[in-house]
């Protein structure tokens, strides 16, 4: 066991989805191939030219703030962090320092343990039902969550990007590029306070606020794009120091750009450190980089402190005062509500807390607690369309056609009235709070399975996609009551999926409607023994594959239609009268 005790904090940046740059009016568009096209004087630094403030970037960062518990101070301003590297067009960064847009909250994350089959039966138990079976989730989902305290959440430029030339043609010279297309894209830093204990914390951290951010759509945060990169600040102490708050010396491991680079960098990091520290010797405070070939870090520089970068404030951008933007709101409200006319003018700029509360409704936390209460699925199940927002959301529109069909009172179209007599034929299955589950998972078994696997193998995505929640839900409808074999079922969703067409349209002219009629099946199993007597003599003489050999006779009668399950049903009952 080591003596060692890792001390993990993370900074985190992320470029915000705004359709121009922070301090001017050129497109923020990180698809952009060709360099220095979306450029101009002021994010090229030229002389005498002056930034204004991009309301939208900071509308952005406010909204990650209140979705993290953050508190807004009353006065935020920018600016000016000094140092030189060739990407830097005005040798200083405008970024924010004591004054940040958000001060503190937390992030409430699962630590990677999920809730196992037996926890999720046993939730379910009929017993459970009516005993507190939520609240006996909830205690399962919080005995496996950590938080972690956010310190700040500030708002800055990019840098520009650097393009080498590492070629070993010796005609080629050893150059580097700058492409200025990324200056002043705006960059959210959020800095945590050092509560991370290991990698995998780190790792389930950053995956979830990545999460948060494409469900607050703040930022696409694609790490191989650039757009969420991760640094890492560790440090080492010994266990008996540890009560004392006696921290190690800091390191920080700079741009870790995926989640894999981030737990390599801290799994050698903390060996690294641990050996050095055991050979006697001091670990130096300095910024490393990932070698992501040799999985290893490397050292660059001496690590700076606060006051390297000489912080100044910003002489050409005003202070943000949210207190001033508050009134204004409020005044703004009161006076529309008598006379709409005034508080037209598109000058008064204020910020519209409550329509950002708003947009913070359900996130991801939120989202897995209500699907486990509502639709009873386990946690690898919720992880699946959690971790998609918009597969969540078809997933709930098509769980509500499918409620509306198990509604007595619905009656919508043809289609409708059709597959709700169905359910509720008095030969048909009945629909208590057990049917209503199975109903819902099998709709999750092939929405999650078998209607994604189509979408990869023909690489069409959800916004494009032809099957509405409504056909969907009426096609496992037709699964679910037996009108449909699985296996016709699978050619009727992959036809669905290309043309757009309903189930039941697909299903009368391809005469693929399973039988589940027993009268019907029953004539047949008396045509198929009659002409295969032979089977029924080794079926007799304890031979069972006799009866799987029936079964596929039938089947071939019925044109493969046949309910599976009522089929070998009635096949037994019949050989047993007859033996």
């Amino acid at each position: 066991m080591s003596k060692y005790l890792p001390t993990i904090g993370l900074e985190i940046h992320t470029e915000l989805n705004t359709k121009t740059k922070i301090f001017c009016r050129c497109l923020n568009d990180s698809f952009e191939k060709n360099p220095n096209i979306n450029i101009c004087p002021i994010c090229l630094a030229h002389p005498g030219v002056l930034p204004t403030i991009n309301k939208k970037a900071v509308e952005l960062v406010l909204k990650l703030g209140l979705a993290l518990n953050s508190c807004v101070p009353e006065i935020s301003k920018f600016d000016r962090k000094s140092y030189f590297y060739p990407d830097l067009p005005k040798g200083y960064q405008i970024s924010q320092y004591d004054l940040p847009l958000c001060i503190g909250g937390y992030l409430d994350f699962s630590n990677g343990l999920q809730m196992t089959s037996n926890e999720s039966r046993m939730i379910s138990d009929e017993s459970l039902i009516n005993n507190n079976s939520n609240k006996i989730r909830e205690n399962v989902l919080e005995e496996n969550s950590r938080r972690i305290r956010i310190r700040r959440i500030h708002l800055e430029e990019d840098t520009a990007r650097l393009i080498h030339n590492n070629s070993l043609d010796v005609l080629k010279p050893l150059v580097s590029l700058v492409d200025f297309n990324r200056a002043g894209v705006p960059l959210m830093e959020l800095v945590t306070e050092p509560d991370i204990k290991n990698a995998k914390e780190a790792v389930a951290f950053a995956k979830e606020l990545q999460l948060i951010l494409r469900y607050l759509e703040i930022s696409n945060a694609d790490m191989e794009k650039g757009q969420m990169r991760v640094e890492v600040n560790i440090s080492l102490s010994q266990i008996s120091n540890f009560k004392s708050q006696k921290l190690g010396t800091k390191v920080e491991i700079k741009n870790l750009n995926s989640f894999r680079a981030v737990e390599k960098a801290i799994e050698y990091e903390i060996e690294r450190q641990t050996k050095v520290l055991e050979s006697g010797k001091k670990i130096i405070q300095e910024t490393r980089g990932w070698d992501d070939v040799e999985d290893i870090t490397v050292p660059q520089r001496e690590k700076e402190e606060a006051h390297d970068y000489r912080y100044l404030p910003e002489p050409d951008l005003p202070q943000i005062i949210f207190s001033n933007f508050a009134r204004i709101s409020n005044k703004t409200k009161r006076i529309s509500e008598n006379n709409s006319n005034l508080f037209a003018d598109k000058s008064i700029n204020f910020i519209d807390f409550e329509r950002l509360k708003i947009e913070t409704s359900e996130l991801p936390a939120q989202k897995r607690i209500r699907f486990s209460k509502e639709y009873g699925l386990m946690s690898d199940q919720i992880e699946i369309l959690v971790e998609n927002k918009f597969f969540a959301q078809y997933f709930e529109e098509s769980v509500s056609e499918l409620l509306n069909k198990l509604s007595n009172d619905t009656r919508i179209n043809s289609d409708d009235t059709q597959i709700t007599n169905l359910l509720f034929d008095k030969n048909s299955i009945s629909f208590g709070e057990d049917s209503r589950k199975n109903i819902i998972q099998l709709l999750y078994n092939y929405f999650s399975s078998d209607l994604r696997g189509l979408m990869n193998e023909h690489k069409i995505k959800l916004e494009d996609l032809k099957i509405t929640p409504k056909n969907f839900s009426d096609l496992i409808v037709l699964i679910f009551i037996g009108h449909l074999s699985s296996r016709s079922a699978k050619d009727i969703l992959k036809e669905m999926l290309l043309t757009g067409r309903n189930s039941s349209q697909i299903t009368g002219e391809r005469g693929l409607k399973q039988i589940s009629d027993e009268k019907i099946i029953e004539q047949v199993i008396e045509e198929a023994v009659s002409e295969n007597l032979k089977a029924i003599e080794d079926y007799k003489n304890g031979k069972e594959n006799a009866i799987q050999f029936l079964v596929g006779q039938i089947m071939k009668k019925l044109k493969g239609r046949a309910n599976p399950q009522i089929l070998r049903k009635l096949l037994e009952n019949y050989l047993s009268s007859r033996s």
